[in-house]
């Protein structure tokens, strides 16, 4: 389907696919068996200006937006999703500097994370507050010119990796998530450090550790917007960025789509190829629906991010439940016509199938964010 997309969205794109095609599946596999950061690849990423896809061109960005950076993670996760996770996830990691930091932290920091040089990082997780965010225990203390930060976040995406993390911690106890603040730490800051790298089911390119904060001194400038806003920051955070995960999902279900089809070309059974077959016919039929169905709701979403639609919630959990549920049915089926030799991992689509399933998971569970859709329906009075 025509999308119409602008010059600069065609631009994106036919670079990511590019990247997609020539750097990322040639080594996809190795990336998995290895569970190898692929910072060749991001460098490659950097170079092109992907980085900056996202970020207002003061900043040095390319001046686009949450569509332009689904385009991006589409084209990515087509091709290995944990490589699409690596990069998209540093749109998480500054999107809140970008929204509510001082200009001072901006002009220090963006121009380094659109050109690549810095990359980011996201901690609110905790080992208690998964989905329940408001259950964080990690504490920033005052102390003459800054904070002291106490506690540990868990399964973060670039743990180790990054240069910088947004990390959401409280300033005040007795409020609840309403005392959650939200500051800004590099990397090498004393009593700052890392856990182990996870050994994961799927997106095994992808880094993810544990943050500790020991008396972790983080200066007071370092703090982005007010303090007792970082529940509310989150928040708004996570509506902006759900379509960036319905975007990784549609990608992996556009790459299973493809290899299945492909295989069902050429795979011949009693002397036909398979795709002869109407069972065959019919669950490539329903994936390709599946497939284009979630792109529209996807781009649908991410253009009303960028349009500046004040309540998003309602699209933004949509998008993400629809779209990673297609991914686990697509990249599923698909592992079902290769038969066999689907279940093998010389070809791609059991990756695929293991690395879609996180899709479901992560930046709100799918169950969690039904309860979201739920809720915001109730509040609405016509459609």
């Amino acid at each position: 389907m025509d999308y119409f997309l602008n010059d600069l969205q065609k631009a994106v794109k036919g670079m990511a696919r590019t990247i997609a095609e020539e750097k990322i599946i040639p080594v996809r596999a190795e990336l998995d068996e290895t569970e190898e950061f692929p910072r060749a690849i991001m460098k490659y990423l950097a170079d092109t200006d992907l980085f900056g896809v996202w970020l207002p061109e003061k900043y040095g960005g390319l001046g686009g937006g949450c569509f332009e950076l689904c385009l991006v993670v589409e084209e990515l996760g087509r091709a290995c999703l944990g490589v699409a996770t690596s990069y998209a996830v540093n749109s998480l990691g500054s999107f809140t500097l970008l929204e509510y930091g001082s200009e001072e932290l901006k002009q220090r920091y963006l121009p380094d994370i659109a050109s690549g040089k810095k990359l980011t990082a996201f901690g609110v997780t905790e080992a208690e507050a998964g989905s329940d965010i408001g259950a964080i225990k990690t504490t920033a203390t005052r102390t003459d010119g800054g904070y002291l930060l106490n506690g540990t976040k868990q399964f973060i995406t670039n743990g180790g990796e990054a240069d910088l993390y947004t990390v959401i911690a409280l300033t005040d106890k007795t409020k609840g998530p309403r005392g959650a603040s939200a500051f800004l730490v590099e990397k090498d800051t004393p009593g700052f450090s890392f856990g182990r790298k996870e050994k994961k089911m799927g997106i095994r390119t992808s880094a993810t550790r544990e943050l500790v904060f020991e008396d972790c001194f983080v200066p007071e400038e370092h703090i982005i917007g007010r303090e007792g806003m970082g529940f509310i920051m989150t928040m708004r955070l996570f509506d902006t960025s759900r379509p960036g995960i319905g975007a990784e999902a549609l990608g992996v279900a556009q790459g299973a789509l493809e290899a299945a089809l492909d295989y069902a070309k050429k795979r011949v059974q009693f002397g036909h190829p398979i795709i002869s077959f109407q069972a065959v016919q019919h669950m490539l039929a329903n994936m390709a629906t599946d497939v284009e169905a979630a792109r529209a709701l996807v781009y649908a979403t991410a253009r009303s991010v960028d349009s500046g639609m004040k309540n998003i919630s309602l699209e933004s959990a949509m998008a993400k439940v629809f779209a990673s549920d297609v991914a686990m049915r697509v990249t599923t089926d698909a592992v079902q016509i290769f038969g066999g030799v689907g279940y093998m991992r010389d070809y791609p689509v059991e990756k695929m199938m293991r690395d879609a399933k996180i899709t479901q998971i992560y930046e709100g569970t799918n169950q969690v964010l039904r309860n979201v859709i739920a809720s915001e329906l109730r509040k609405k009075k016509t459609f």
